[in-house]
This record gives C-alpha cells, sequence and structure tokens, in this order.
C-alpha cells in the first residue's frame, strides 16, 4: 500500500477516522474532507489528522486528483462535489468496509468481532490483550480506545502495530459483513437493531462460515442457535451461564467499577479483576479472552491482562462530578445496550437523570416500541428521563414517528418521559432538577456533539 493514494470523503467519521490513520502508518499518502470541518466543528480531530500528515480540503472535489483512490462511508451521498469529481477523474471508488475488507483479509492472522452490542469493546479488550502481551496488533475500532489514549494520540480508535496482525469491529447494519473472511471470528449477540432478524440471522451464519474459528456467546439465545450449524473443530463457545461453553466465567462479582469473576477452559482456571462495570462487560472480557485463545495467547497471560483494560470512550464513561453530580456518557442507542446500560446504573446509589436522543427517525420506526419498553422497565420511579428529537441528516426519511411519540409510549409502558426539543433547553432543565448524589447519563449515538454536551454539563 506504500505506494498508493488515498482520499478520504467524511475523514472525521468514528470509522473512517481509524481506517486513515492506520492507511497512513503503511505509507500511503492520505488526504480528506468532511462537513464538519466545512462547518467549523470538532477542531481538535481535524488537528489530530493533519499531526498524522493527513492533508485536509474542504468538501468541494478540489483535493481530488489522478491516480487516487477515493474512499467513502456511509453518511456521503452520491450528490457530494467529491465523489462528483472522483466520477469526472474516473478514480477507483471503495467504501469504507471495501477498504477495511481489504486490509483484514490480506493479514496473515486476523480476528473480527460482530454483534448487535458490544463489538467495540470486545475489539478494543482483543486489541488491548494481544498489545498487553507483546504481539504488536493492528486494531480498527469505532471508538477511543483510552488505554493507547495519550498527548500525540488523543483520538486513539486505531492502534498501528503489525499489519500481518490485523483486529476490527465488523458491521452488519449496511450488510457489508458479508465481505470479511477472518481466522476468527468473534459473535457477541444478535438483537434488533438495524436489520430484521431473519435478515442478521442469514448475515451471521455467513460471517460464522467464512471464519477458520468462531467464538460465539452461549449465553444469548440467537447466538446459541447458530452455534448448531458451525462444526464442533470450529466452535468456541464462552458464556457466564451455559453449562456447554468451552470457555466460562463463574463466580461474577458485579461491583460499583468493575467485577470479578473466574474463568475456566478445560481444567485451567484464573481470577479475572475487570475495571469495567457490569455484567454485559463480564461477557466481553469473556469473549475477548476466547478470541486471543483461539489465536494462541496461554489462558493465564489473557486473564492478566484484560485486568488493566480501561474500557472506550463513551462507554459508560464519566465525565466527572461536580457539586455532587456525576456526568456520565454513553453510546447507548438500541434496545439491547440501553437495557444493559440501565441495568449497570440502577445496580449503583443515586437517582438518574437521563438525556436521549433518538439516533435517527428510521430507528424509531423499526424499533420505538422496543425503546419505549426498555426505558419503561429500565428506570426507577424517581428516575427522570429526556428526549430531544432524533439526529436528522436530512434527506427523505419517514418522520412520522418522532420523540413526541416515543415520549407518549414510554408513558403507556408505564415510564416516565419529557420531550424537549433544543438542547439549550434540555441543559437548563437538567442542571435545574439535579441534586447533589445525582447521576446525568446522556445516551445517543451518531453524534459527536454529545460528548461536548456532557462536558458542558458538567462545567455548569
Amino acid at each position: 500500500m506504500t505506494q498508493s493514494s488515498f482520499f478520504f470523503c467524511g475523514i472525521g467519521g468514528s470509522g473512517m477516522l481509524p481506517l486513515a490513520s492506520i492507511v497512513r502508518a503503511s505509507g500511503a499518502r492520505v488526504a480528506g474532507s468532511d462537513r464538519a470541518l466545512d462547518a467549523g466543528r470538532l477542531a481538535p480531530k481535524f488537528d489530530y489528522l493533519r499531526s498524522l500528515g493527513i492533508q485536509l480540503f474542504p468538501q468541494d472535489g478540489s483535493g481530488l486528483a489522478e491516480g487516487m483512490t477515493l474512499v467513502t462511508s456511509a453518511a456521503v451521498e452520491e450528490t457530494v462535489p467529491d465523489v462528483q469529481r472522483a466520477r469526472e477523474l474516473g478514480l477507483e471508488h471503495l467504501t469504507r468496509p471495501q477498504l477495511l475488507a481489504q486490509l483484514l483479509n490480506a493479514a496473515n492472522r486476523s480476528v473480527a468481532v460482530g454483534g448487535t452490542s458490544g463489538k467495540s469493546t470486545v475489539t478494543g479488550m482483543v486489541g488491548f490483550i494481544l498489545h498487553a502481551c507483546h504481539r504488536q496488533p493492528t486494531v480498527m475500532n469505532g471508538a477511543v480506545m483510552k488505554n493507547f489514549v495519550a498527548p500525540s494520540a488523543p483520538f486513539a480508535s486505531a492502534l498501528v502495530g503489525d499489519p500481518e496482525l490485523f483486529v476490527s469491529e465488523v458491521d452488519e447494519s449496511d450488510g457489508s459483513i458479508a465481505l470479511y473472511q477472518p481466522e476468527v471470528a468473534v459473535l457477541t449477540n444478535i438483537s434488533l437493531d438495524h436489520k430484521e432478524m431473519n435478515e442478521l440471522r442469514e448475515l451471521f451464519r455467513g460471517f460464522l462460515g467464512r471464519a477458520r474459528r468462531a467464538v460465539l456467546n452461549l449465553d444469548d439465545p440467537e447466538t446459541r442457535a447458530l452455534a448448531d450449524l458451525v462444526p464442533a473443530e470450529r466452535l468456541v463457545g464462552y458464556g457466564l451461564d451455559s453449562t456447554s461453553a468451552a470457555i466460562t466465567g463463574r463466580n461474577l462479582v458485579l461491583q460499583p467499577n468493575g467485577s470479578t469473576f473466574t474463568v475456566t477452559a478445560g481444567d485451567e482456571s484464573h481470577d479475572v479483576v475487570l475495571r469495567v462495570p457490569g455484567r454485559h462487560n463480564a461477557s466481553n472480557a469473556l469473549a475477548a479472552i476466547a478470541a486471543v485463545h483461539a489465536l494462541g495467547v496461554p489462558l493465564a497471560e489473557a486473564a492478566a491482562a484484560i485486568g488493566r483494560f480501561e474500557g472506550l470512550k463513551r462507554r459508560l464513561e464519566t465525565v466527572g462530578t461536580a457539586g455532587g453530580v456525576t456526568v456520565i456518557d454513553d453510546f447507548a442507542h438500541n434496545p439491547d445496550k440501553i437495557a444493559a446500560t440501565l441495568a449497570t446504573l440502577a445496580a449503583q446509589p443515586g437517582r438518574l437523570l437521563v438525556f436521549f436522543q433518538p439516533h435517527g427517525y428510521g430507528p424509531l420506526l423499526k424499533m420505538g416500541d422496543e425503546l419505549a419498553a426498555t426505558f419503561a422497565q429500565g428506570l426507577g420511579s424517581n428516575d427522570l428521563l429526556i428526549l430531544s428529537d432524533p439526529v436528522y441528516q436530512g434527506g427523505t426519511v419517514d418522520r412520522s414517528r418522532g420523540s413526541d411519540w416515543l415520549a407518549d409510549a414510554i408513558r403507556k409502558a408505564g415510564g416516565k418521559a419529557e420531550h424537549i426539543p433544543d438542547r439549550p433547553s434540555i441543559g437548563q432543565r437538567l442542571l435545574e432538577e439535579a441534586q447533589s448524589g445525582d447521576r446525568i447519563a446522556i445516551l445517543g449515538a451518531r453524534d459527536d456533539t454529545l460528548s461536548e454536551f456532557a462536558a458542558e454539563l458538567l462545567r455548569n
């Protein structure tokens, strides 16, 4: 890849920035554009990209030249001037997952992490264990991995190492999971999110079929059903409850900031002390230990290393505490993730003030009823839920179900919710309501300004 030249349109995106930095580190020339850059937003992110030797241009087609390959994210439409200009020049055009699949499939050893929930965390855990065990992986993640953050790398969603040991999360939402042929495929769970269940089952079945080893969560009924289709010699099952799993976690004790459990494989057992909270993270840790064990990392080394994993940004991340009020920033946006987040927070003391921004009108149409039930069940009688309008990037999406509809559905399901359309009014409402001992949780995806909002609440 050293002699090539790539132009990333939408380079600031959560999946584009780490891929661009990995491609740049391989010796290729990399340039890019982003609508957030043109709007003057998220300056630190673009300063970081420039520090890697990546040239940035307005999203007007001016950055493209002969010999480049255009790489676009899912958010980039055909009408964007960069895409039009690439067509005029006859440039090769790859989508982000197509380029990522080329890198992963070319690696001698690889781990691809799929599933509805937990894939970024498991990817970070796998990458960290391999790094801690001196295996020098290249890791491609959609979230910033706290262990790798440094003054020179504030946006450490990628780790650049040996291209022959490649670890990445892979996405089913656009069907691109069909492109990957990993040595080890990890499947954390399957639940309603971007696609209908039958389509998800087929996509994940194909994903497991193309891998040499399949690491499956046998606690999840949908994933367990697929395990029956995987030949025994290729299957590595894991679970906290499963009696048939090859790698099990027993004696789980949940604590406010982590957990402890015993990981067992065959005759071997080791204690794990985890620094990220929640039962779902104990399950994620088992997935990561099982994946690296499938690559040949001894169980004892993996169990010791995972204890130093610090977590990801925007995954139950405590932003800080001021005036006795703790602000938490979290990526939860589908029923499964929200249920895990609320269960973890509910197990700790203090009233919850939750702000949730739906990640689009489409998801409200597809899983609005499940979201309403999840919030109604997961929040206590004294907790407060405020909904803003959904993320809207323009276009022709059906907007018949908005946040006013969701608030009503939550109330009908027995919960409490308020719809406040604009962010400044939400901030004001949360600050007026918050008392010492409360926790404010900011939930949502596909919007980098949510973290800025969380930090602003803490300052105020």
